[in-house]
């Protein structure tokens, strides 16, 4: 068997898993992005704008475009931040607390499917590897005292 780099393993991993949601998504007329949105917006106190991209790891642009559609289909509503004039703050109407839930229950079944077919010993070194990963990346260690060649 040929061996395969841990990015290519990460990439397709997360691409079948993507389209697995927005396949599901499409039974509720939505989309993977903005079923995340949902689960990214507290539900009691809303969000700041400026915080759901850093939250969500996207950039403002893509979020602008996902947050537009959103409030046209009345998922969310924009108010004034009543603790700085300048910002604004995200809150899920009635129907998009509706939706919130469809979009939580997704992840929830994906994640119950995953744990009767994976040990919980192995999902354990799944979540230490991911971290390590992870803490190299944000550390910028990966390419640290590598010169290009």
């Amino acid at each position: 068997m040929k061996e395969i780099t841990i990015d290519y393993a990460l990439r397709a991993t997360w691409q079948a898993v993507a389209r697995m949601y927005n396949e599901e998504a499409k039974k509720f007329g939505s989309t993977m992005a903005v079923g995340f949105t949902l689960l990214s917006i507290d539900p009691k106190t809303g969000t700041p704008s400026t915080a759901l991209g850093p939250k969500m790891g996207m950039e403002a642009t893509s979020l602008s475009r996902i947050l537009k559609r959103m409030e046209t289909q009345g998922m969310i509503e924009r108010k004034p931040n009543p603790n700085d004039g300048r910002g604004v703050l995200i809150y899920l109407t009635e129907f998009g607390l509706e939706k919130r839930e469809d979009s939580k229950n997704v992840v929830l079944q994906f994640n119950q499917t995953v744990r009767k077919h994976v040990s919980q010993e192995k999902l354990e070194g799944f979540f230490e590897v991911m971290e390590t990963i992870n803490q190299l990346v944000s550390e910028k260690n990966i390419y640290l005292n590598h010169s290009a060649k």
